[in-house]
């Protein structure tokens, strides 16, 4: 074990006086350097090369020449040497020290170069160009830059330094090397690549223990490999084997006559090297794929991202984007924090200045437990770890500080740490990532201790590994969590469950969720997420001591929009489930480049109805958050009540209902192009009577023309006329025949008419069934009865500019955003969900004179300004925008500028005119909802949905249930 900072620095006081009177390099130069590392408690010789022969670059840059050199003192990878004899030039030291890089491999560059004349040194750090001189005497004061010789390495760990992926693609080319020689294939004792993936976390575990003072003397794994393997690789396999079962064994049960250099190796435990493993076969190549990883600086990797990077190396497409993977710390950090570690901050600050009661909240540190049910490479996990130990050395540092004014920790860190790894617990359903997270949350737990020894003064190791975290390979969905972690020992559920849609899920996740969802009315439309909740509220309803547990999943924002909240949220309520936290809508990404960022909620919850509930809102998805203090957060993270949107068949508001268009179910047969109309009518100009616009959204969004046959009432002689057309509809009615559903077989009968027609009978008002979120509106607009409306639109008929008015403004869309379902991310309006249960502005609540007037302004207020909004329209859109069914003279067409509601709405390029017409609206809307208890003035959608939230319950209390439509039969095909 390395020597305490204290011993160090007394046996560099007694070196600097024991060499105060060196003078001349060629006598005293060696044995100098080897009372150096003495001071650290080095001894073994391998270190570093005396006299180290090496090829150094002379002369000028036109013209330079490679020379026989020879290093003072050179250790690979860790350090240069240029000893000089007393009052010597140390620029030129320098120099000639940077002349021998040219002639050294690029793995064994070293970390930093000395150059010392005995009584100066002057350090140069390579990594970041600093340069520190002092005196001998002065040496014990600056001990510290050497403190990597023993072992102490504590760095600032940054999770988007280059070294992770470039240790990442390291250990990529060592493993498909050995997955191409066919290593642990032969066996059919594995699974596939069980071999493999067991013997790459070994290596991962030797190669950061070599930089962080596990393994003595510093990079003795790698001088291992140099030093006793074949250049050829051929013995390599067989030397690992001999080490990984050196590193299992207790010094105390070690063979007698072991090599004195694996001897020096620690007992790591653990179980890391317990099971025995095929001897793996190298070439030279893949030896020198090891040296090349080895020569990496492993004590700046990052545990919480390297297990996604490293896991990412087994699989080829992932690797090809490799950084796109992990989750940023950023991100873990806002579900743990509102999680637990605030309030755990919060209380240490209260009570650091009470011994006792910062003994019990120690105490309580080490009592919590941590479940990640979908840990993959343990990220959750390894954070939340990270900052409990930073919490702990706050403790142990105002404890400490109350003893001892100087504030140095003298203190026997050893018995005081207690936050350990075996707090964490863990369920994968991979088994390689499974033993990446327990490697993580050992590596994490090193890096820690780095600090601790850095502060304390002492060198702390918890090794040999005593403690291990609980990692379980398995299915989460379908394991009982009780089995993992006991409920009643459980403190904090968290993760990050899998992103999956209902309609993405396989037939395996299928049966998974299956059970899970069965109790819940309408399950089969939920992501698969959401079994992760129904799991996590079973297992607290069935811990002895409710109300203890708390839970936060990160998840798509799908869950707490459209019927998916009355599905899931409808359940959880009903367990008691109540929400504690919540991040509404942001983008969950990370800074590597390419990343696939997914729109993504945290949603935090218990049985407990915990006070100071907290809502974090986005000014928009790539903003940063802000807190905002709720009374109550209901399912869809809004300062709301627990209400639930459910499907409803008819409007909560007398107000018209909407439908859907017609669906054509012809094969493309009934539907025409803009050429194929054109063409059409040019071979049968009979056929124009019977041709008509159709929209879908896409259209109606982008004016793009495309056009339908309407054939309802057609005479026979008419059809029987036109041949084109009659083969079409032959071609619909033989395409409906072979159709296995039964209103389809059905509709084979009636091949001139739509498979589902659904045309208005007058004209109407058209919404987008999708739309995208990019827009502060949905596009909505009238259209002629001609004009036939497509499935992808809902129609109005009877529509006014009041409605008109409503339903295009921001309380409209405020309403839409939340309870809408969303196509990706695109809004997907619904007239059961979201339409249907909106609440309109109650304007007839009497019928007093005044209440009667105020209703006519309001009336009045919205159709003005609704007219002004389609006014302003018109002087960007050409007048078939408006009437597809019109066509205008080529001359109009020539002058009219033809904007697209898609050109129209969207934010870039939304006229400002169009702009300031939607906030005048907006301000009329919002007055006509202040007869309601509404605002003058919303600061944001969370505010108005809060208030539409609370007039929508009012609105429903009154009602009778609403009954659902008898469902119909289904006919067999």
């Amino acid at each position: 074990m390395p020597l305490s900072w204290n011993e160090i620095k007394s046996r560099a006081l007694a070196f600097s006086r024991t060499w105060a009177d060196a003078a001349n390099e060629d006598s005293q130069g060696k044995p100098f350097w080897i009372d150096f590392f003495e001071i650290f408690g080095i001894t073994d010789k391998r270190v570093g090369t005396f006299e180290h022969a090496v090829k150094k670059l002379l002369g000028t840059d036109d013209k330079r020449a490679k020379v026989d050199g020879f290093v003072d003192l050179f250790w690979p990878g860790m350090l240069l040497v240029e000893q000089k004899s007393r009052g010597k030039n140390l620029d030129a030291a320098m120099t000639q020290a940077l002349s021998y890089f040219p002639g050294i491999a690029e793995r064994d560059l070293p970390q930093i170069i000395i150059v010392c004349d005995f009584a100066r040194f002057r350090v140069h750090r390579l990594a970041t160009g600093e340069n520190f001189e002092f005196s001998l005497a002065d040496l014990h004061k600056n001990i510290k830059l050497f403190g990597f010789i023993a072992g102490y390495k504590a760095q600032v760990i940054q999770p988007q330094n280059p070294v992770n992926i470039k240790a990442a693609e390291r250990m990529g080319k060592l493993h498909d090397a050995l997955k191409a020689s066919g290593y642990g294939q032969e066996s059919p004792l594995w699974q596939a690549d069980h071999p493999l993936e067991v013997l790459l976390v070994r290596l991962l575990f030797c190669l950061f223990a070599d930089d962080t003072g596990i393994f003595q003397p510093a990079a003795a794994f790698r001088t291992y490999i140099e030093e006793r393997t074949a250049v050829d690789g051929s013995d390599l396999g067989s030397r690992l084997a001999q080490l990984f079962q050196t590193l299992n064994t207790d010094p105390a049960k070690r063979s007698k006559v072991l090599d004195e250099q694996v001897a020096a190796f620690p007992y790591v435990n653990g179980k890391l090297f317990d099971e025995s493993l095929p001897m793996a076969d190298f070439n030279s190549a893949m030896r020198e794929a090891l040296l090349d990883a080895c020569a990496l600086d492993w004590s700046a990797i990052s545990p919480a991202i390297f297990g996604s990077l490293f896991q990412s190396i087994m699989d080829d497409k992932a690797r090809r984007n490799l950084g796109a993977h992990y989750t940023s710390e950023e991100n873990i950090l806002k579900l743990i924090k509102p999680l637990f570690l605030d309030e755990l901050w919060v209380e240490f600050e209260k009570v650091k200045n009470n011994r006792n009661r910062l003994f019990e909240f120690h105490k309580k540190l080490r009592s919590l437990t941590f479940f990640d049910p979908a840990c993959g490479c343990g990220n959750f996990l390894v954070i939340s770890y990270r900052e409990l130990r930073e919490l702990e050395l706050a403790v142990l540092r105002a404890s400490a500080e109350k003893t001892n004014a100087s504030g140095q920790l003298n203190v026997d860190v050893h018995t005081l740490l207690g936050v350990n790894v075996d707090q964490f617990y863990g369920i994968e359903i991979e088994e390689f990532p499974a033993q990446i997270a327990q490697v993580a949350l050992w590596l994490m737990d090193h890096q820690v201790n780095l600090r601790v020894s850095e502060e304390f003064g002492q060198y702390f190791a918890r090794i040999p590994l005593r403690t291990t975290p609980h990692v379980v390979h398995g299915n989460a969905l379908t394991i009982d969590w009780e089995t993992v972690l006991p409920a009643a020992n459980c403190s904090f559920v968290l993760g990050n469950p899998p992103f999956i849609g209902y309609a993405w899920q396989s037939p395996e996740q299928k049966k998974d969720v299956e059970p899970l969802f069965a109790p819940l009315k309408g399950g089969g439309v939920l992501d698969f997420v959401a079994a992760w909740y129904v799991k996590a509220a079973l297992y607290m309803k069935g811990n002895e001591v409710e109300n203890q547990i708390r839970a936060a999943f990160v998840s798509t924002n799908s869950i707490c929009q459209g019927e998916q909240v009355g599905v899931l949220w409808g359940w959880m309520l009903s367990q008691g489930i109540r929400l504690s936290f919540a991040h509404r809508t942001f983008r969950w990404s990370n800074e590597a480049k390419g990343n696939a960022a997914v729109h993504c909620v945290i949603v935090g919850f218990g049985l407990e109805d915990r006070p100071n509930k907290v809502i974090f809102e986005y000014a928009d998805i790539n903003s940063e958050p802000h807190a905002v203090t709720a009374q109550n957060i209901n399912p869809y993270l809004v300062n709301a009540p627990d209400v639930i949107i459910a499907k409803r068949n008819r409007p909560v508001c007398a107000i018209p209902e909407i439908g859907r268009g017609s669906d054509a179910t012809d094969d493309g047969n009934l539907l025409l192009s803009d050429d194929e109309m054109h063409d059409l009518i040019k071979a049968e100009p009979a056929a124009e009577e019977w041709v008509r616009p159709f929209v879908m959204g896409s259209e109606f969004i982008n004016n793009t023309k495309r056009w339908c046959l309407w054939l309802e009432g057609i005479p026979p002689a008419a059809l029987r006329a036109m041949p084109l057309v009659t083969a079409r509809i032959a071609n619909v009615k033989k395409f409906r025949a072979a159709s296995k559903r039964g209103k389809t077989l059905q509709m084979a009968d009636f091949p001139t008419s739509f498979g589902e027609p659904r045309q208005p009978k007058t004209d109407y008002l058209a919404i987008p069934k999708v739309s995208s979120e990019r827009r502060d509106y949905i596009p909505i607009a009238f259209l002629s009865q001609k004009v036939i409306c497509g499935d992808k639109l809902f129609a109005m008929e009877g529509a006014t500019l009041f409605h008109f008015g409503i339903l295009t403004s921001a309380m409209h869309m405020a309403w839409v955003r939340q309870t809408c379902g969303r196509m990706k991310s695109d809004y997907s309006y619904s007239n059961t969900i979201v339409y249907n249960n909106f609440p309109w502005p109650e304007l007839s609540k009497n019928e007093s004179k005044t209440a009667l007037a105020d209703v006519s302004i309001a009336y009045t207020a919205i159709e003005t300004a609704a007219k002004s909004v389609l006014d302003v329209r018109a002087q960007f859109q050409a007048a078939e925008a408006f009437d597809p069914a019109i066509t205008p003279p080529p001359e109009l067409l020539a002058s009219t500028p033809t904007a697209s509601l898609a050109d129209l709405y969207d934010p870039l390029t939304m006229p400002p005119a169009l702009l300031k017409a939607h906030q005048k609206l907006d301000a009329a809307v919002d007055k006509a909802y202040e007869a309601s208890g509404g605002k003058k003035a919303y600061k944001s959608d969370a505010e108005r949905v809060a208030f539409l939230f609370d007039l929508y319950q009012r609105m429903t209390s009154l009602l009778p249930a609403d009954v659902a439509k008898p469902k119909r039969r289904a006919k067999t095909a």
